[in-house]
């Protein structure tokens, strides 16, 4: 189990800079043009996995949230959803006969707001999956769900499409903070369907919070968490609201004077971490926490945990197979991303059955930094010599200029280093981001055109 995270303020002042959230490495922002179905071929053939997890992109929201930096569409047309289904079936046609020989052990859809479709469109889009792709009998169902647009019946219709695992994007209890952002809804709302969510025995109940935006203050967020513990979600992410407005239009109608201070932002995630610990949630690392007896703890605990395009998970042996548009598969050695504009999406798909865009296929040496990555920043330690004898190779020797990097890290007690083991310390796993940066080959490039979000 991780140690608790120690807060040394002068430290942060130091460390909290931007960087990469390594839902993969290398990230996204590596992936280049120029790639196409032979590219996704190529990656099945050469996958050693057996094992699928689908992530299927909604992107039609009701209404716009000021904050939201989603690939997302905004409308009240409910027929829009229609012709994305149409579109979405040509390539679940093309693409599931490749993964005849894959168990689909994961479902996700995200977005947007999944559950703009209606209770025919959910099961049209099911059913669609199911005719096409074997699920395994014991799959996870996993959907997101804006408490807001939830329509009447809904969690039951979910419930009965073999869903077990939903995740409430909150965001906040305040109604001056639900107002600010454009996302007006009822907190006695919220506290009912997650009681309803729970009474219908959904497996796994997840809770999304998001602090640092406008009329929030430390007092009036540790509120908002006190309501959340007493709710008792399975799984909480408390991420950081990164004020991007040159990058994410909507974000220039918020008051940037309403905002909290980067200070009051520290004290809103201190709180937090203290407030959760003491209700019995393990800190899983960067803004997650968990139950102790939840499963991400658990794998944890054993070392068993991934992480990947849909965050930290259990299921890191499965290829991501991702549909819709702006989806991101990682299968094999290849990340893909497909068309991010929707009507690039429509006439790809229409054409061909695909819509990959954009990829690239990891070399040895993207392997192995990626392996380092994931081993610290889900379990916060890595067995040197262990690792050499997977990999064959002397990890100072090849890892020398990143072990460089984490010098000062470790003379800071970020990081501890022996011949044995990197460990991260306890005043170190609030920076685990920076510390992972340590072994990125491509971020120097990066941080001269990207702004990342900060890692507190």
């Amino acid at each position: 189990m991780i140690n608790l995270p120690t807060w040394d303020d002068s430290l942060i002042k130091k460390y909290n800079v931007s960087g990469p959230r390594y839902t993969s490495y290398p990230t996204a922002l590596s992936l280049q043009s120029g790639y196409d179905d032979t590219a996704l071929r190529a990656a099945v053939q050469s996958s050693k996995s057996r094992s699928l997890s689908l992530y299927i992109h909604i992107p039609f929201c009701h209404q716009l949230c000021y904050y939201c930096g989603c690939n997302k569409i905004v409308t009240r047309h409910q027929h829009k959803a229609d012709t994305y289904l149409d579109n979405l079936e040509l390539e679940i046609q093309a693409q599931a006969p490749l993964f005849a020989h894959y168990g689909v052990e994961q479902l996700h859809l995200g977005g947007g707001t999944p559950t703009f479709l209606s209770s025919k469109q959910m099961s049209r889009l099911i059913t669609m999956l199911e005719q096409h792709f074997a699920f395994t009998p014991k799959a996870q169902r996993s959907i997101e769900i804006d408490p807001r647009s939830l329509a009447e019946g809904m969690l039951e219709h979910l419930k009965q499409l073999g869903f077990n695992r939903i995740s409430f994007g909150v965001q906040d209890f305040n109604d001056q903070v639900q107002e600010a952002v454009n996302r007006p809804q009822h907190m006695e709302d919220v506290i009912a369907l997650l009681t309803h969510a729970r009474e219908l025995g959904f497996k796994s109940i997840n809770a999304d919070m998001i602090y640092g935006l406008p009329h929030q203050t430390p007092e009036s967020f540790a509120n908002s968490i006190a309501k959340l513990i007493e709710l008792s979600p399975d799984r909480v992410s408390v991420f950081n609201y990164a004020h991007l407005p040159d990058k994410f239009a909507a974000q220039r109608k918020l008051k940037e004077a309403d905002m909290p201070t980067p200070a009051q932002k520290l004290t809103m995630f201190k709180n937090t971490l203290a407030q959760m610990t003491e209700a019995g949630y393990q800190f899983i690392g960067m803004d997650h926490f968990a139950k102790k007896t939840d499963e991400l703890a658990v794998a944890q605990q054993f070392g068993k945990l991934h992480r990947n395009f849909q965050g930290y998970t259990t299921h890191g042996e499965c290829d991501l197979l991702g549909l819709g548009v702006s989806s991101i598969s990682q299968i094999g050695d290849a990340i893909l991303q497909n068309e991010k504009d929707l009507k690039a999406y429509y006439e790809a798909v229409n054409l061909a059955g695909f819509a990959i865009a954009k990829g690239m296929k990891l070399d040895e040496e993207d392997k192995l930094r990626a392996a380092v990555i994931k081993q610290l920043i889900c379990h916060f330690e890595l067995d040197i010599p262990q690792f050499e004898a997977i990999y064959n190779l002397d990890f100072n020797t090849h890892f020398s200029e990143a072990l460089c990097a984490l010098t000062p890290l470790a003379e800071d007690g970020l990081v501890e280093i022996t011949p044995e083991k990197i460990t991260v310390t306890s005043k170190g796993n609030l920076f685990i981001r920076i510390i992972c940066m340590c072994f990125d080959a491509y971020l120097q490039q990066q941080l001269k055109t990207t702004r990342f979000s900060r890692v507190i």
